[in-house]
Order: structure tokens, then C-alpha cells, then sequence
């Protein structure tokens, strides 16, 4: 997929609207994670160096339509101003007359951030006038938000239609790794997949049957597999009408060479809690009633040993309850595994996984981790992105 960017189309002395994914986690009005924001950073300066007036636009939270206080852009502005260690300019209007006002005063490297985009029902419809509204406010628009480019909102698709629409440096490099991953990735190729349902990895398994060589399958979603294979899994949560398409992937994967990997043994809980009784148990002795939290150490070590085989490694989907610290050890320890691989090409499909990885502070250590939840499950289960689709090609 060749898609122009922003080194393919003059910005000096323009107006760029950049449609940033600047939804991030909050807490009591601040930022408990920032790594979306930095993200974006490389594309803000490169545009600021060929002097642009650079609008920055994004959503944050659901409000469905209507001004909600808590989900304000403010915070986010203050804090991208402290990045950039110069002032951003923050519009808490959503009238595009007075908008257009403010940003004609800019100076070129200026930049200004509008408030949620969502605050308006125009955004999520694709409303034609609200996507004319926005397209106002500049000459060139930027698409640097991955994260939301699987959806046809206004700021996304819709707005294609009234600008010059190039890629982010952002999206660039996203659209570069994981085409090269679904095309062309250097084998052996391990793909590990966790979280909670099968249901929303079917796509990314049957895409890549032709191109792994080795699937680890950990997380809830791992019930899933367990009791397909016959054994009791307890209280788990398990995906009923999924165990024929479970029974299925294992048949073609088996069918196709490849070797498909479930755990051997796993760490079960009395309750579902932080700091519920546990137990370490092989898969065939799972107690009646208890819940799978996590992968067992025999398994930790069986995923441990794949990967250190492999030359490219996918991982999307934690290995169980990372979020509660007595079930967190698969994950962490898979996490500072990838960490250390030498030579190695290793990508995290962001989410959750993306999660786990910053909270150890090795995503330095990873060649790519993805901003994108739900934009990079459809990327690697072959899907056409509006977000990307619609922008120019070379």
C-alpha cells in the first residue's frame, strides 16, 4: 500500500489540519498514559519546521454529540505544550466561524488544538457539511491518527473529500510495518494471541494461516481452545458458540504445518479479584468452579522458547488478568522476553499489550509498538482502512 505523506506535498506557509489520536486514558483531569501523544509528535515538528500553521484535531471519550466537561481538550493541550516546550493554542469552541478567526491570527509553527471533535453528532455520522465545516480551517489535511483511521468519521474519511489528504509520519511507519507483516515477513513467524475472546481475533488467524509458522494462543480466549479440546475448564469465561471454529483453526492449522501452541498449565483463582486464592494447575486438573487468570510457568517457558526461535514475533492480547499483580506474571514476563530478543523483528498490536509493555518501560526495546486497538486487528486481518484508503496514493 503506497500512500503519499507529508514529505510528498508542499506545506510551507499552509494551513494543515492533522487529525491526531489524542484519546487517552485519563485520571482526576490528568494523563495516565502519553505514548499516543508523543506519537504524533515527529509529524507536529516536521510540519513546524517547513512552516506550517499546524490545527491539530482529535476525539477523547464517548459524549456522544453533546459538550461534556470531563472529556475537554484542555488537559491534553497543556500537556502536548509541555512536550513541545511552546504554547499550544486551545479552542473550546466548536463554532467553525470563530475557529477559522483564531486560526487566520496564527503564525506559521504555531500550533492550535480544537476541542473534542465528538461534541459534535456531525463527527461519527460523516456529516458532508460538518466534514465541509472542518475542511475550512486549512489547505492540506494530515491523517496521523492510526488509531481511528478503521472508522469513516468526519475527521477521518469524510474529510478527504475537501482537501489534499496525505499520511502523518505516524501512520507512514504503521502502514509500513505491519503491510510488511501481513506481505512479506521474515520466518519463522511467531503469532501470539491472548485477551478475552476468540471472537475478535478470527480474522487476524485465518489471515495469517498461510504465513506463521508457530501460534501461541494465551488469555481468556484461551478457554475457548481448552474446552474445544475436551477439558473442564471451570468458571472460565469460554465463547460456547465458538468451539466449532476452535475445534476448526486447530484442525487447519495442523493441516498447514503449523504448530499451534495452548497452554499446559495455568493459574487459576478462587474468585475474580486481585487478591482472590490461587493455584497453579495443569490444564487437566482445573478446579470445578475456579477462573483461568493466567498462563502456568511450564507454558511461560514453552511461549519463551518459541520466540526465541523466531525472526519476526506478533503479539496482540495479554496473556491474562495483567491488570491484577498476582496474574500479571505471563504477560510481564513474555513482555521482557520480547525485550531481549537480539535480531529479531518484534511487533505488539497495541491495546492492552501496548499497556503491559509501557507500564515495564521496555517499548524502546520493541520494534514496533502499534497505536492502534481495533485499527490494527482489521489492518492484519486483511481489511481496507477508510482512514487510509482515502488518502492520496503515490
Amino acid at each position: 500500500m503506497q500512500k503519499r505523506t507529508v514529505h510528498d506535498i508542499d506545506v510551507n506557509l499552509k494551513t494543515v489540519l492533522v487529525r491526531v489520536d489524542f484519546n487517552v486514558e485519563m485520571y482526576d483531569g490528568g494523563i495516565a498514559d502519553d505514548s499516543r501523544i508523543k506519537a504524533s509528535i515527529p509529524t507536529i515538528k516536521y510540519l513546524q519546521e517547513h512552516n506550517a500553521k499546524v490545527v491539530l484535531c482529535s476525539h477523547l471519550g464517548r459524549p456522544g454529540g453533546k459538550v461534556v466537561e470531563s472529556l475537554r481538550m484542555k488537559p491534553i493541550a497543556t500537556h502536548l505544550a509541555t512536550l513541545l516546550d511552546q504554547d499550544v493554542i486551545y479552542v473550546d469552541d466548536i463554532d467553525i466561524d470563530d475557529i477559522n478567526a483564531k486560526v487566520r491570527l496564527m503564525d506559521p509553527g504555531d500550533v492550535l488544538m480544537l476541542e473534542n471533535l465528538r461534541f459534535n453528532t456531525g463527527e461519527e455520522s460523516n456529516d458532508p457539511d460538518f466534514c465541509k465545516a472542518i475542511g475550512s480551517l486549512a489547505d492540506v489535511f494530515v491523517q496521523d491518527g492510526f488509531g481511528v483511521s478503521h472508522r469513516a468519521h468526519a475527521s477521518t474519511e469524510g474529510i478527504t473529500r475537501f482537501l489534499p489528504s496525505v499520511a502523518g509520519l505516524l501512520v507512514d511507519k504503521e502502514i509500513d510495518i505491519l503491510t510488511q507483516l501481513t506481505e512479506s515477513p521474515e520466518n519463522p513467524l511467531v503469532l501470539i494471541l491472548g485477551g478475552a475472546k476468540i471472537s475478535d481475533k478470527i480474522g487476524v488467524i485465518e489471515n495469517f494461516l498461510d504465513k506463521v509458522d508457530t501460534l501461541l494462543i494465551g488469555g481468556g480466549m484461551a478457554g475457548t481452545f481448552l474446552k474445544a479440546q475436551g477439558f473442564d475448564i471451570g468458571n472460565s469465561m469460554v465463547e460456547d458458540d465458538k468451539l466449532p471454529l476452535a475445534a476448526t483453526l486447530m484442525s487447519k492449522a495442523s493441516q498447514n504445518g503449523i504448530k499451534l501452541i495452548i497452554p499446559k498449565d495455568v493459574v487459576v483463582a478462587k474468585f475474580f479479584g486481585p487478591d482472590a486464592e490461587r493455584l497453579t494447575v495443569d490444564i487437566d486438573n482445573i478446579p470445578s468452579e475456579w477462573y483461568i487468570m493466567d498462563i502456568g510457568h511450564k507454558t511461560l517457558d514453552m511461549f519463551k522458547s518459541e520466540v526465541s526461535t523466531a525472526k519476526t514475533v506478533l503479539w496482540n492480547g495479554p496473556m491474562g488478568v495483567f491488570e491484577f499483580k498476582h496474574f500479571s506474571k505471563g504477560t510481564v514476563e513474555l513482555a521482557a522476553t520480547l525485550g531481549s530478543l537480539k535480531g529479531v523483528t518484534t511487533v505488539l498490536g497495541g491495546g492492552s499489550t501496548a499497556e503491559a509493555v509501557d507500564s515495564l518501560g521496555i517499548a524502546d526495546r520493541i520494534t514496533h509498538v502499534s497505536t492502534g486497538g481495533g485499527a490494527t486487528l482489521e489492518f492484519l486481518e486483511g481489511k481496507e482502512l477508510p482512514g487510509i484508503m482515502a488518502l492520496l496514493d503515490k
